[in-house]
C-alpha cells in the first residue's frame, strides 16, 4: 500500500552527492510537516558512525542512507550504500504506519542501494550489526 507521499527533488540531489560525489557520508530523510513529501532532514560529510546514530531521532521515525566502508579480507576496502528505515518502538502508531507505507516511494527512487536495515532500537542499527549485514550481502 502506498501513502501517496512524494519524494522532494532535493532528496535525489543529496543522494547523487553521496553516491557519485562521495563527499556526503550520510543523509537523513523525514516527512514534511504536512506529511505530503519526503524531505532531507540532515546530511553530513562526517564518517563517524556514532554521530550518525545520534541523529536518528528518539521516538520518531525517519529514513537514512549511509555509505558504509568496510574491509573485506584480502580484497581490500569496500563501500556499500545502506538504506535505513528507523521506526523506534516508542514512536506513535500512526507515524509508524505512514512511514511504512511511504518507504517504497523513496526506496525506489534511490538507485544503487545494496542493503536495507530495519531499525526499531539501537541494537539493530549498531555498527557491528550493519557491518555484518553488508559484508555478507553479495550485491
Amino acid at each position: 500500500m502506498s501513502s501517496g507521499v512524494k519524494v522532494a527533488p532535493e532528496c535525489l540531489e543529496a543522494y547523487q552527492a553521496l553516491k557519485l560525489g562521495k563527499k556526503v557520508k550520510y543523509i537523513i530523510f523525514k516527512l514534511s510537516p504536512d506529511n505530503t513529501e519526503i524531505v532531507v532532514s540532515k546530511q553530513s560529510e562526517s564518517d563517524d558512525y556514532d554521530e550518525f546514530l545520534e541523529h536518528l531521532p528518539p521516538g520518531e521515525c525517519c529514513y537514512a542512507v549511509y555509505d558504509v566502508s568496510y574491509q573485506k579480507g584480502e580484497e581490500g576496502k569496500r563501500n556499500k550504500i545502506c538504506f535505513f528505515t528507523w521506526s523506534p518502538d516508542d514512536s506513535k502508531i500512526k507515524q509508524k504506519m505512514l512511514y511504512a507505507s511511504s518507504k517504497d516511494a523513496l526506496r525506489k527512487s534511490l538507485v544503487g542501494i545494496s542493503s536495507e536495515i530495519q531499525g526499531t532500537d539501537m541494537s539493530e542499527v549498531a555498527h557491528e550489526t550493519v557491518l555484518e549485514k553488508v559484508s555478507r550481502s553479495t550485491f
